[in-house]
């Protein structure tokens, strides 16, 4: 099914669309619970990873791009801990804060699970490739810019509030390229990936070592990008 609006040109609005559908599908399944985002975008100048915690992913390849997701403490252990109950945790099992490092391995490894949903979106809808950085998931006390302007020649960049089943919210970010995709002719699309098998493969890393979802290669390279943002 295309998820665009546009059988002809895809734009901005387009690839955002499918970015915040990403991250609906993916989190609702995972926490078995609904996620939804507003209905209104907003147009902003400047790109923030804000408190209390947050995660930011740059993409290259057939566009270039930057996405930030910021959490509040209370969105964040909410999915988190919906998340773990819905593979078949104890509550007792549980961290009790969102500066636990496994709240951030968890809540990181969702979002690569998003991130991978969104890919698969534009390499089967798009008919291009990108790549990106593994998200890692930061703990704030301050807002720190970040920025792709360097990147990208006619940047735009949006802002979307999204509403957990609780009624906490966050919001994500999205600067990227001024671009579209015109289609010159038709083509079959791919049957997408079920969101439920991504799920139970998943499990088994939940239950077994959520510690352990970011390796230490994949550390070494979230270290070095965060230098060169000048974090």
């Amino acid at each position: 099914m295309n998820t665009y609006t546009s059988n002809d040109i895809l734009g901005t609005n387009d690839l955002l669309t499918s970015l915040c559908n990403s991250v609906t599908r993916v989190l609702s399944v995972a926490t078995n619970s609904q996620v939804q985002y507003s209905a209104m975008v907003q147009r902003i100048k400047k790109t923030y990873l804000k408190p209390d915690i947050g995660c930011f992913v740059l993409f290259d390849g057939g566009f270039s791009g930057l996405v930030i997701i910021n959490f509040s403490a209370d969105a964040a252990m909410e999915l988190y801990r919906s998340y773990l109950l819905n593979m078949g945790l104890s509550k007792d099992d549980l961290a009790n804060s969102h500066t636990s490092d496994e709240v951030s391995n968890v809540m990181g490894e969702l979002m690569n699970q998003v991130v991978g949903d969104f890919t698969g979106k534009v390499r089967r809808e798009m008919q291009t490739h990108i790549t990106q950085n593994q998200p890692k998931m930061l703990v704030l006390n301050k807002q720190v810019q970040l920025s792709v302007d360097a990147n990208l020649d006619n940047p735009e960049a949006r802002r979307v509030t999204f509403y957990t089943a609780g009624g906490n919210i966050f919001y994500l970010e999205l600067a990227v390229d001024s671009t579209e995709f015109i289609k010159l002719h038709d083509f079959d699309i791919a049957e997408e990936v079920d969101p439920d098998a991504i799920m139970a493969q998943a499990a088994g890393t939940a239950q077994t070592a959520p510690a352990d979802n970011a390796g230490s290669g994949a550390d070494e390279a979230t270290e070095a990008l965060l230098k060169s943002l000048g974090m």
